[in-house]
This record gives C-alpha cells, structure tokens and sequence, in this order.
C-alpha cells in the first residue's frame, strides 16, 4: 500500500535539504582547501581516492573529472587495496580518503599500508574526532547537515557534498595549470568536446584523387562529369598553378538547365562562381562546419596557407566525423 505523500513536496524537499548542504559547505571553505590544491599541485605522483560505499562511487567519479582536467587520478576500491591494490600505491602520491563517517572499517584497514608506503594523506570526513581523521596529514571537515533520505540514514545529502568538494577541487586546479581547451581536446579524442578542438580541416577534407577538380580552359561538359563522378557537390577550377579560380556546383547546374542553356556549348570559366566561400586545411573542422552553417551551404573549397586549392570539405563528412 503506498502511503498518501504529496511525491512533487516531497521529492522538492529533497532539493531543499541537499542545496542547504552545498551552501553549508560552501560557507564553510577556508584555507584547508587551500592547502589541499597545493599538496596535489606539489604532489610529483599522482591522486590516489578511495572511499567504501556510496563515497566510494563518488571517489570514482572525482578521480575521472580529475583526470579529464589535468590531475592525474585514479581510484582505489579500499577492498580489493587489501588483496594487492595496494601496488598502484608510491610515496609520490597523495591519497584522499573519504568517509562521512570516518569510521569506515575497509579504509582504517589499509590506513597502516599507506604510511608504511609513505603517501599523504587527505581525509574528507564529517566527522573531526573520527580514527580516519585523526591519521590524516590534512584534513577537511564537513559540517553537520541532515541527509535528505527520509531516515536520515542512507549518504545524499553527504555525497552530493562529497561529489561538489570534488568538482571544485578538480576545476580549481585546472585552472591553476592554466589548462586551456587544447589540453582537455588531448584528453578526450573520441568525444564530439574533443573532435571540436583537435580535429582539422585537412583531417576530413576530399583530397587528391577524391577532390573533385577541373582546369580553368576546361568544357562544362568536363566538370558536368567530374562533379558526378566525384559526387562532392561541387567542383573546384583550378589555374596551371593550383590556383583556385572558382567552384562550379550542383545548384548551378540545375540552374543552367532551369534557365534553359546549352551545356554543350559553355566553358567552365563562363558559369563557374568566382567568388566562393572557402577554408583553409589547418583550421578547426568545427570552424568549417559554423561557416557552412552560417552561409547556407554545403560544402566548400579547402586551400593550403599557399593558396593553393587541395580539397574540399563537405558538411556531411563533419558530422559523420562526430563533430555536431
């Protein structure tokens, strides 16, 4: 039988009671975080979390938001650091341990295995006389809030806290190596958020024998062909030197026949667009994709730094490649 609860009161009061956490802890940070940024900074290993439980779950996300924004980290299961986890452990480390409670029997058991290996040692706990916070080399107490499960038992309120301290940690020391879009593209390749940074025109880009092209003294008739054998959209008229002239669509094509011409009897250099928007092939993809966005069109002529025409980018390929 469900009991008669307001569920959209209830699951605001959720909210209310773990935003009242966050403010708490938000209030509450001082110089300790400070010291805190600086260990991991001087730190010449790497971060080493590890909480049971619920605040385990959430070491794990920290660890992998650290990682993605230039701290190196991994996280420890305190368990399986009894039965040889312990191995990934060096006394460049910094371990940050957390634990609301600071009672928590997996990670007082391998506290002895973290000095006898010399690592520091970080501890988030909201609980100051705890044995976890009494072995930490610095120590980060949280204040005393209600957790939003209805029993005050099960970690909410306390692991939203956790996750947030851990995010703030994460970002400000990003920013304290001045980590640029560049560094977090490196890190994440095979993301649309790294594509974006890191994937150039040339990398996508129809080249050589895939690039629709003619010569400047070329029949229409010659790029009619070349652009249906190539099927870009486009073709690019090039001059003796790789020079580009200008692109002869399939939108003009349909024009020409639209308008009622006879395609047999122009040259390319007649009907061909002379001004065209093009690129060129060391700028981002993404760049292309917001000026062919912008322009309305389809595709595009790619030119090297020489200005010399060498492929063409078409809006298909860059979002196949990922890049949206």
């Amino acid at each position: 039988m469900t009991n008669n609860i307001d569920i959209i009161t209830e699951a605001k009061k959720v909210f209310d009671i773990e935003i009242e956490a966050l403010e708490k802890m938000r209030d509450s940070i001082d110089n300790v975080f400070e010291e805190i940024v600086n260990e991991i900074r001087n730190c010449k290993g790497k971060v080493v979390i590890t909480g049971m439980g619920k605040p385990g779950h959430v070491g794990a996300k920290i660890a992998a938001t650290m990682s993605s924004l230039g701290t190196p980290a991994i996280f420890m299961h305190p368990g399986e650091a009894m039965h040889g986890d312990l191995g990934m452990l060096s006394s460049d480390d910094v371990v940050i341990a957390i634990s609301y409670s600071g009672e928590s029997d997996e990670l007082l058991n391998i506290l002895p295995n973290i000095r006898l290996i010399g690592a520091k040692l970080i501890v988030l706990t909201g609980n100051p006389v705890s044995t976890l916070a009494g072995a930490a080399d610095i120590l980060q107490v949280f204040p005393d809030f209600r957790e939003a499960c209805g029993l005050g038992l099960a970690p909410t309120s306390s692991t939203t806290v956790e996750m947030c301290y851990g995010d703030s940690l994460a970002v400000v020391l990003s920013k304290t190596y001045g980590f640029t879009d560049a560094n977090f593209g490196s890190l994440h390749p095979a993301g649309s958020l790294g594509k974006k940074i890191l994937l150039k025109v040339s990398d996508i880009m129809a080249m050589g024998d895939d690039n629709a092209i003619v010569p400047e003294d070329a029949s229409l008739k010659d790029a009619i062909i070349e652009l249906g054998k190539k099927k870009l959209g486009m073709v690019s008229v090039l001059s003796d030197n790789d020079k580009l002239l200008g692109i002869f669509t399939n939108g003009d094509l349909r024009r020409l026949f639209e308008n009622e011409k006879d395609i047999y009897k122009l040259q390319i250099a007649e009907v061909m667009n002379k001004t065209p928007f093009y690129v060129y092939e060391d700028e981002l993809a993404y760049d292309a994709l917001t000026k062919l966005r912008d322009n309305d069109i389809w595709f595009m002529p790619v030119l090297s730094r020489e200005n010399k025409a060498v492929g063409t980018i078409v809006l298909h390929d860059i979002v196949k490649a990922g890049i949206v």
